[in-house]
């Protein structure tokens, strides 16, 4: 008994100190402006300077990681979850540069919620990080990290639904990092 004891706590310390996710492109809980709708990088509209992540401890035997970012504070607003950003990372990584949606080509990317017809951008457009860029009120951006068993081969331009389906009994452990975006 003593022993069960003795490992139930010392496996929650461990988990306790385990995988974490951070951004230096998050402050005081909100992501900078520069990184959505108040940024100057776009395509077509679309605010497209990816925010850095950086993680640490990933759970041993990861094969690659799945990166999902979604605003489901856009329900009463569009009728759906916003994808912001879906992607596939090279279980070699620890992080993430700003800027990594349009210029690190070993990260596989799906499409975002901006392929939608109130975004309005094309498959390859909208296959990027498509920044936060609320209408009503401020919303809070869930992005999670998912660390795999498997590495995952797919082309630019996946959905999300797809990834889910594929990473289905593959999740090693995820880690979520929450922030806010101002719409002002």
């Amino acid at each position: 008994m003593k022993k069960t004891i003795i490992t139930s706590i010392f496996v929650t310390s461990i988990s306790a100190f385990g995988f974490s996710l951070e951004s230096s492109g998050i402050e005081n809980g909100f992501i900078k402006e520069k990184h959505g709708k108040f940024g100057t990088q776009n395509i077509n509209g679309m605010p497209s300077l990816s925010i850095p992540l950086k993680w640490k401890n990933p759970p041993k035997n990861t094969k690659s990681f799945a990166l999902v970012m979604q605003d489901l504070d856009a329900i009463p607003v569009t009728g759906f979850s916003w994808i912001h950003w879906v992607a596939i990372i090279p279980g070699n990584y620890s992080e993430l540069k700003e800027n990594a949606s349009l210029e690190d080509k070993n990260i596989v990317q799906g499409v975002n919620s901006w392929i939608s017809s109130m975004g309005g951008l094309s498959k390859a457009e909208a296959s990027h990080f498509g920044g936060p860029a609320p209408p009503d009120k401020p919303h809070t951006y869930n992005i999670t990290l998912y660390a795999l068993d498997k590495d995952i081969s797919f082309e630019n331009g996946f959905y999300l639904n797809d990834l889910y389906k594929e990473i289905d009994g593959h999740i090693l452990e995820s880690i979520t990092l929450n922030a806010d975006y101002r719409n002002k």
